[in-house]
């Protein structure tokens, strides 16, 4: 009786999967193979590979199977695919042309920037590259971010889709434009383009605002420098989180742009040129300063960008700064499983940019006419409804909430869809005072301030902490709390100017010993802030 109880439980662990797998039309059974790299989630992969099927069958009468081929995060992605045509165009060039290969073949037939004094063999190899037909096997790269596909494209791995002469009256600036707010939001020749939209901003606890007394939900970034939310507030290290470094480069963009209307006001008659240099040098100490307070706040710095949300859910944290669609899902997650409202989620009005998550072509796509068809309805209107729309209503998903904004403008414009989305109050392109995003402000700098952040605020944590816990304590005079403010804020010796020479050499430096010595000082100046401001405070009772 034991052994048929054992045998009957191993029958069902090894049917229940195929009881409930989903019904996808299998790639060996399908009329047409589609394969598609990307980093996006298991979620994204379902509805969408459900709905392009559905989508391609009754346009063609074929079905077609997708190989879904997850590899990791963009970086890994880039790897493989650095790999792949790597070693796809040396086969080619050995063995089809004849030619003998190199370590300056192998760079330049890779590099869309040679040299004009580039030698000619190297250049008949780049040439060759962009001529050919080479493949690594996969038709589609599906999601991203920008940086990863432009460098893609810069590489000759991306080819033109049709879809941008088949459908002229989608790239326009009313439906999706060329750029907006400073981000490209497509290639302008068609190599990629964005189909869902990014941006940043913070997950909250409802429960645990009620429990520290706060009323107002956050709504601005500077919400989380209250001192309520001391030991409550989830952060990631920005050298470890590419996102969350973008995030706080957001929050500094957001004071550049702030105090350059400030300063406009002020000083109508100073030169742009001046004032805009002004107000980067002013903003760049106010955003530091900003992002300072919130790590006092901070209950620890992750390396992943997942886990913030994660915790504020749990209850672990009362808020965090995090990727929005981790935000939306985390608040869909806890509505689903127990009708709890409890996760809200908000990106602050005017400081944060929206990017793009693109799709591109891959050179040598082996499936070249599904490849397309699979762009056309990610782009369709048909596509776009699935990224925020509620599962089971018309034209949305099946069985995913997935959060995220679509790219199409004129995807908010149908308001008869409104009732359908998960996120109706949310759109992108109706911000009273948008971010602009301003690459020439901070993007020279993006290494140096993730470096700046986690020194002032990680490794100097406990100091920071100790100076910041009594700050706001009314047994100390306004005086007394300015000047200690005025200590903990002395952010004199990473001013713009020494982030952009001296801090940014010390980082490219060959000999790493270079960011070690610069990391020790700046550390060692941030503690004596620190424990100055404390010092002050506790001087004050004497």
């Amino acid at each position: 009786m034991k052994r048929a109880v054992l045998i009957l439980a191993l029958v069902a662990v090894v049917a229940l999967p195929f009881l409930l797998r989903s019904k996808t039309v299998a790639v060996a059974n399908a009329d047409e193979t589609l394969v598609i790299v990307t980093p996006h989630n298991e979620a994204i992969r379902y509805e969408f590979g459900q709905a392009f099927q559905r989508w391609y069958k009754e346009r063609t009468g074929r079905t077609v199977g997708i190989d879904w081929r997850v590899l990791g995060g963009t970086s890994e992605i880039a790897r493989f695919l650095d790999s792949e045509y790597v070693t796809a165009f040396q086969n080619y060039w050995v063995n089809q042309l004849g030619k003998p290969w190199s370590a300056a073949i192998q760079a330049g037939s890779q590099n869309g920037r040679l040299p004009a004094d580039t030698p000619a063999i190297v250049q008949e190899g780049r040439a060759a590259f962009l001529a050919s037909d080479v493949s690594c096997g996969i038709d589609l790269f599906f999601g991203g971010g920008t940086y990863d596909f432009a460098k893609q494209a810069t590489a000759g791995r991306f080819i033109p889709t049709t879809v941008v002469t088949r459908h002229p009256e989608w790239f326009t600036d009313e439906v999706i434009p060329l750029n907006y707010a400073g981000e490209e939001y497509r290639d302008r020749h068609g190599l990629w383009i964005g189909c869902v939209l990014s941006s940043y901003g913070i997950i909250f606890n409802r429960d645990s605002l009620q429990r520290l007394g706060i009323t107002h939900e956050p709504a601005q970034w500077w919400d989380l420098v209250d001192q309520r939310y001391f030991g409550e507030v989830a952060l990631c290290d920005p050298t470890k989180s590419g996102s969350i470094a973008k995030a706080f480069e957001n929050v500094i963009q957001q004071r550049m742009q702030s105090r350059l209307k400030e300063l406009r006001a002020e000083n109508p008659a100073l030169p742009a040129r001046e004032l805009e240099a002004r107000a980067v040098r002013e903003g760049w100490v106010n955003g530091l300063r900003l992002l300072q307070l919130i790590g006092a706040n901070a209950r620890y710095f992750t390396d992943t960008s997942q886990k913030p949300p994660i915790d504020v859910a749990a209850g672990n944290c009362a808020a965090g700064m995090c990727i929005d669609f981790y935000g939306r899902a985390q608040a869909e997650a806890a509505m689903r499983r127990g009708g709890s409202d409890r996760l809200g989620y908000v990106s602050p009005e005017g400081g944060t940019v929206s990017s793009v998550d693109p799709i591109g072509l891959l050179r040598g796509a082996p499936h070249k006419a599904a490849a397309e068809a699979f762009i056309e309805f990610v782009l369709s209107p048909e596509g776009q409804r699935l990224w925020n729309q509620k599962p089971g209503t018309p034209g949305g998903p099946g069985r995913y909430a997935l959060r995220r904004l679509p790219v199409r403008k004129d995807y908010y414009t149908h308001t008869e869809w409104t009732s359908y989305r998960s996120d109706p109050a949310d759109n992108p392109f109706t911000q009273k005072d948008p971010l602009i995003y301003r690459p020439e402000w901070t993007g020279g700098v993006f290494r140096e301030m993730a470096f700046i952040i986690r020194i002032m605020c990680q490794d100097t944590h406990a100091e920071l902490q100790a100076a910041w816990r009594d700050m706001g304590s009314d047994r100390y005079s306004a005086a007394t709390r300015e000047r200690a403010m005025a200590e903990l804020q002395d952010l004199s010796f990473v001013d713009y100017d020494r982030t952009a020479k001296e801090i940014r050499q010390a980082l490219s430096s060959k000999n790493k010993v270079d960011e070690i010595h610069l990391a020790k000082e700046l550390a060692e100046k941030f503690r004596q802030h620190y424990v100055r401001a404390a010092g002050i405070l506790r001087d004050s009772r004497n």
